[in-house]
């Protein structure tokens, strides 16, 4: 009896050590974010990674100028929107389509009367504060507003809700940028995010660790204008998915039961 019963039990345990090395199933380790922060107390550290966002060639600036003579600050403000005749008949509403100033290639836009000014470079603050300065020539104590409208960032890969989101302001992270596409899917691989960046007619390529607290403090957790975050799908995507993967497992798990059975009896 124990000579037939060693095999057995070498059968049963090669079969069990097959199952669990060939299982792609993810690891409650390695869903966590910021792993290595102390889970206990409070840490605080000074933000010191945060950069401004500049203004680039082929961005749409929205500009709204205001000053005490409100018909010549109206202007300035034509170039914001499309407007429809008084007597059209199309559908009034709405009466108007937010267009802004592009920046062209030269980093340029045209401002009416003042014509060019060159803004690529520049932060909001910055190129508010040299259209503003600008303006003094023509208008009396002008105000002006400038934002960029085409900020987006893209979001693909194996998060719940991929695509193209634009936003609000100029400070986005990419854990925000993150969680409007649904957060990460259980199966996606959280410790190499990448991050994708165009600008000065460059393209970069960042890795980033979600699982490590280091991301707050990297340069590039602030997003910029069009980036992109691709997020890779872990092993585990692709068996749920593969129909031979799958096959090989319920074979491999009918024969570790069936090496049970005949050990025991």
């Amino acid at each position: 009896m124990k000579l037939c019963d060693i095999p057995m039990k070498k059968l049963f345990y090669f079969i069990s050590s097959m199952i669990i090395l060939s299982s792609c199933g993810v690891r409650y380790e390695s869903v966590p974010y910021f792993q290595d922060l102390a889970d206990t107390g409070v840490v605080e550290e000074d933000i010191q990674n945060y950069s401004v966002v500049k203004i680039q060639n082929e961005d749409v600036l929205a500009i709204t100028v205001s000053s005490l003579n409100v018909e010549a600050s109206a202007i300035f403000n034509m170039g914001n929107t499309t407007s429809l005749p008084p007597n059209s008949t199309t559908n009034p509403a709405p009466l108007a389509t937010a267009n802004g100033f592009k920046v062209d290639q030269a980093g340029d836009i045209q401002l009416p009367i003042i014509g060019s000014i060159h803004v690529a470079g520049l932060s909001t603050i910055a190129a508010r504060e040299l259209v503003q300065e600008r303006l003094t020539a023509y208008l009396k104590e002008p105000v002006v507003s400038l934002r960029i409208i085409n900020f987006k960032v893209s979001v693909l890969g194996d998060v719940a809700r991929p695509g193209v989101y634009p936003i609000q302001n100029e400070r986005v992270s990419v854990t925000e940028a993150l969680s409007q596409a649904g957060d990460l899917t259980i199966t996606a691989l959280r410790n190499n995010i990448l991050l994708i960046r165009e600008v000065e007619g460059k393209r970069k390529y960042v890795r980033l660790d979600l699982q490590k607290k280091e991301l707050f403090n990297s340069p590039y957790f602030y997003m910029q204008n069009n980036d992109v975050i691709y997020v890779q799908p872990s092993n585990a995507k692709y068996a749920s998915v593969d129909s031979s993967y799958r096959n090989v497992s319920i074979i491999l798990s009918a024969l570790s039961v069936i090496a049970l059975l005949i050990s025991r009896f």
